[in-house]
């Protein structure tokens, strides 16, 4: 994601892809979605749910429409290098001169059958891995790379400061107690105040502040270094997402058969709708991982559907998740962290199971941090960098790493409201990458591609969405949702 074109990576199969996807959405958003259901009503939410999904499957189709279109200007350019050294060698001129993107008139002037005759029909396969930062280097010009850049970097500071404070609000819920039985965590029918004994003089807040150091100690000093998520890991940090999940689910259904059906949740609830907004799409967010996640796929002939089928899916999971936790629980015990509700001896009885669930952030997020702070890292010195140009030591080992490290651990520091974290995160930086940059991505590399490789050249991994009405549709849909959520900030802030 620093915008570079890197290595595909090992070929897998569609439908392993389908998997890598749907555990790549499926995240630390859908701990924090059924409190965001439960304030904002059940059918306000279960309708909005359905709508951000098919609006970042919209996007989702740009994105890979334009990685197509990079796919195809880096291919035309071998192709049209290795021509001019043939007429090099030759000395003889052909059909097929040097078409450049910066030569448009020359390229709106190129019979369309001299580019069917090179190939054209395999111009689109997506082979090479082109990250986003590269794609907006091609189809952006200068402010709108900056623009791109400061988007993924807001965002990935977001994503920090919620894993950051994920970590040790998870450690304080699971190990203070305000009767002292430590073994049963989170009580029932029990809400803590931040000044709430939790062991001994120390209370609840300056446990967490004390999980926050140790964890900035331990995670932190990664963020000097280059770190890679091995494919271990990742199987370790899904099966146990996958286990997690499955057991809410169940333990939650039980439940709901017993008799101990808690909640009563209302229809609608506009007031909460900010929150839900922001938890949504944060929840739906991978547009910025799949050039990492489409192009190894070894057969892309079906891609669209498939893409389609795992966001089905991905809903009915959601809807599944949100729908057994609001009736399970009422909606003023429901926690910021899902996970957290089963940590009760009332809930589950077995002490391992309470454990595993309520310290289950702490071992999947914590595997996640170093890789996003890297990344983040990276970025930052991707913004800065001048073509030839080189960093002081100091600079790019110790002042990179400080200003990525340093803002979320205060944001961590001051709060650990993650419901707030997360639908701010979402609501602003998360609608620039899910929305706003991949419809710009996608208007442009059609622009693009038609100047270069001429007006009837189709792109066969093109959006379903094709008609520019789509692209207006988006950006007047995220311009939407930042005026609405401001104005319910303001609103809010100016009713306190």
């Amino acid at each position: 994601m620093a915008g570079e074109i890197t290595e595909t990576g090992e070929l897998y199969s569609p439908y392993v892809g389908l998997v890598y996807m749907f555990n790549l959405i499926v995240g630390t958003g859908a701990l924090t979605m059924p409190k965001a259901f439960a304030t904002a009503g059940w059918l306000v939410s279960l309708v909005l749910l359905v709508f951000l999904g098919f609006m970042s499957f919209v996007t989702t189709t740009f994105v890979v429409e334009a990685m197509a279109a990079a796919n195809a200007q880096l291919r035309w350019k071998r192709m049209e290098n290795h021509q001019e050294e043939e007429d090099d060698d030759s000395s003889t001129a052909s059909d097929s001169d040097v078409l450049v993107p910066d030569n448009y008139e020359r390229a709106e002037k190129r019979p369309i059958l001299s580019v069917q005759r090179r190939g054209s029909l395999n111009l689109f396969e997506i082979t090479d891995r082109v990250e986003m930062g590269q794609m907006a280097s091609m189809f952006f010009n200068k402010v709108g790379v900056n623009l791109f850049y400061f988007c993924i970097i807001i965002y990935l500071y977001g994503d920090l400061a919620i894993y950051a404070a994920a970590v040790p609000f998870s450690l304080m819920q699971v190990t203070c107690s305000a009767t002292g039985n430590e073994s049963c965590g989170v009580e029932a029918d029990s809400k803590h105040n931040d000044t709430d004994p939790c062991w001994g003089p120390l209370r609840r807040v300056d446990a967490y502040r004390i999980y926050l150091a140790v964890f900035t100690l331990l995670l932190g000093p990664f963020t000097f270094f280059d770190v890679q998520k091995t494919k271990y890991l990742q199987i370790l940090t899904s099966l146990m997402r996958w286990v997690a999940f499955a057991i809410m689910i169940v333990l939650a259904l039980v439940r709901i058969g017993h008799g101990h059906r808690e909640g009563h949740p209302p229809p609608a609830d506009l007031a909460g709708v900010r929150n839900l907004f922001g938890v949504c799409v944060y929840s739906f967010m991978c547009q910025h991982s799949l050039p990492s996640l489409v192009t190894p796929v070894s057969s892309k002939r079906h891609l669209t559907c498939l893409v389609f089928l795992d966001y089905v899916l991905i809903l009915a999971f959601y809807g599944l998740l949100c729908f057994t936790a609001i009736f399970c629980f009422r909606g003023d015990s429901l926690m910021d962290m899902y996970t957290l509700n089963f940590a009760r001896c009332d809930v589950v009885s077995v002490a391992a199971v309470r454990f595993f669930l309520g310290l289950f952030p702490v071992f999947t997020i914590s595997t996640n941090f170093p890789i996003i702070a890297v990344t983040l890292r990276n970025n930052w010195k991707t913004l800065f960098h001048r073509e030839g140009g080189t960093y002081p030591w100091i600079v790019d080992r110790v002042v990179f790493p400080a200003i990525t490290l340093l803002p979320p651990v205060l944001v961590a520091f001051c709060t650990h409201d993650l419901e707030s974290l997360v639908g701010i995160t979402g609501a602003y930086a998360g609608t620039g990458i899910q929305y706003v940059i991949p419809a710009f991505l996608v208007y442009h590399c059609r622009k693009d591609t038609q100047l270069t490789l001429g007006y009837g050249t189709v792109n066969k991994h093109g959006s379903p969405f094709r008609h520019t009405f789509w692209v207006g549709f988006v950006l007047l849909w995220a311009f939407s949702c930042f005026f609405f959520v401001t104005a319910n900030i303001v609103l809010s802030e100016t009713k306190v």
